[in-house]
């Protein structure tokens, strides 16, 4: 079954042009990326024992970002040694991200299709903010597990099914067009517990969640308080 919603698929495509934009439509996502980028360098250097000052703690190592967008986490983790593959539905924005990443000399495996489409294992899978828009999130933890490779990290992140998180990215992040209007819907948020079962029906066990908060002093960071948002990191059981 298809994971792609085609609906979701649109609206992110027409945010193509300007996804690169730190001051554009996915101005947020520029904010984000610093956060999940330390939370998965940390889940990195635990899960493969690295040398946490090591500017290439990925290399010999393959990566799938899925979701991947125009690849602002993309890039990153080949700078960070990957062997990357950056997968999206949006045949725009995987134009927008071959453009990019060849501008910046960074060489990126970028596909435009379905994930149970994609083949091989990867060590590293990141999924960030993905799972609130594919149409069965079960389908969709079965196919992530399908292309983990034995000893693979998977790192995903997604809105909590809370009232705060409804209030802070629906109500106030599109209400006042910080997030383009009608980019989420609060019945497709996920709960940390239900993503516990959901990873555990697949034969993954869940090794540490981590909340990703908002304050006016510190914008989002990292925060044992799980109610905005979380990333969650899994392995094989």
């Amino acid at each position: 079954m298809s994971s792609i919603v085609s609906d979701e698929v649109k609206r992110f495509a027409a945010q193509a042009g300007d996804w690169w934009d730190p001051d554009g439509s996915e101005a947020m996502l520029h904010k984000l990326n610093p956060v999940r980028l330390k939370y998965i360098r940390d889940q990195i250097d635990q899960h493969w024992q690295c040398d946490e000052c090591r500017r290439t703690p990925l290399e010999g190592k393959t990566a799938l970002d899925v979701g991947c967008g125009a690849g602002l986490l993309a890039e990153p983790l080949a700078r960070l040694g990957a062997k990357v593959t950056g997968l999206d539905a949006s045949p725009e924005l995987i134009s927008v991200a071959r453009e990019h990443a060849a501008g910046q000399g960074v060489e990126i495996d970028y596909r435009a299709g379905e994930l149970i489409e994609c083949e091989g294992q990867f060590d590293l899978i990141t999924c960030m903010e993905v799972i609130e828009h594919v149409a069965d999130p079960a389908a969709f933890v079965s196919a992530l597990a399908k292309r983990l490779a034995p000893d693979g990290l998977l790192v995903l992140s997604t809105p909590n099914a809370t009232g705060w998180s409804r209030l802070l990215m629906i109500t106030i992040g599109e209400g006042l067009g910080r997030i383009p209007r009608g980019t989420h819907d609060f019945d497709k948020f996920i709960s940390p517990d239900r993503m516990k079962l959901l990873l555990g029906g697949d034969g993954l066990k869940c090794l540490d969640i981590e909340g990703i908060a908002w304050s006016p002093t510190r914008g989002l960071h990292l925060s044992d308080d799980v109610r905005l948002n979380y990333l969650i990191a899994a392995v094989r059981a």
